[in-house]
């Protein structure tokens, strides 16, 4: 399965290249991840818990992040074993640009799965790994960006209430 898609996120290059290397922004976007550790250098190591179809399993497995050029473009690949259930692997390349309201985030997703997974049919493995990436994608673009609600997203300069979410750039700022 292979997808492309892009966004538009509110933020400078910079600090949504910041995000995409930080393990706790990665673990608060990966829909199910329950743990992740490591580093951008050396990997990261995750466990995520997926019901896929009538099939909930428990995935391990290993992020690595390879063809980095800071801060343009960078690949994470990964795959994951849920033992009865089978495995699943991917990745992502991402490519960031500047705009004039932020960063365009392309990117372009292959993902394979084997075992139990692969015998429910590529219709409904497909549109679950589409689900996937779409919602990652969209909890890294909160993540960075803060709330949807014009009144709550961050500024420069802007101060938190403390009743709302914060950004991942305002927790690291404040």
């Amino acid at each position: 399965m292979q997808m492309s898609d892009s966004r538009e996120i509110k933020a400078p290059q910079s600090v949504v290249w910041s995000a995409i290397l930080d393990p706790e922004v990665l673990k608060a976007c990966v829909p199910g991840c329950t743990e992740m550790a490591g580093s951008a250098e050396e990997g990261f190591e995750a466990t995520v818990v997926q019901k896929v179809g009538p099939v909930k399993a428990t995935f391990k497995g290993q992020v690595t992040l390879s063809d980095m050029d800071e801060p343009n473009l960078v690949t994470l690949s990964g795959e994951g074993k849920g033992g009865a259930a089978g495995f699943a692997k991917g990745g992502a390349t991402v490519r960031l640009e500047p705009t004039e309201a932020g960063t365009m985030l392309h990117y372009d997703v292959e993902a394979k799965v084997g075992g139990k997974l692969a015998q429910l049919g590529s219709r409904i493995i497909d549109g679950f790994a589409k689900k996937m990436a779409d919602q990652f994608f969209e909890n890294f673009q909160q993540a960075v960006e803060g709330p949807a609600d014009p009144d709550a997203a961050p500024e420069a300069g802007a101060e938190g209430d403390g009743t709302k979410k914060k950004s991942w750039l305002k927790r690291i700022v404040s």
